[in-house]
């Protein structure tokens, strides 16, 4: 059975557990939205990756301005 002829250092120990830190996750803007995303990932807001159209996306519903205002009216 291999057993290890010296006992290792707490700083070769260090040394060799240095790459297994958490490191802080790199954030990069939409060039186009202004979004924060992830590198190398596509916009979630378009669908736009590099400057290509890639997903299509759904048009955002837009609600009626008169509802609103004839609730407001209400209320007062």
């Amino acid at each position: 059975m291999a057993v290890p002829k010296r006992k290792t250092s707490k700083s070769k120990r260090n040394m060799r557990r240095s790459h297994d830190g958490i490191q802080k996750i790199n954030i990069a803007y939409d060039s186009v939205t202004g979004e924060p995303k992830l590198p190398h990932h596509l916009s979630l807001t378009d669908g736009y990756y590099n400057g290509k159209k890639i997903v299509k996306t759904k048009a955002p519903k837009e609600e009626k301005s008169g509802d609103m205002t004839e609730a407001a009216a209400k209320e007062s």
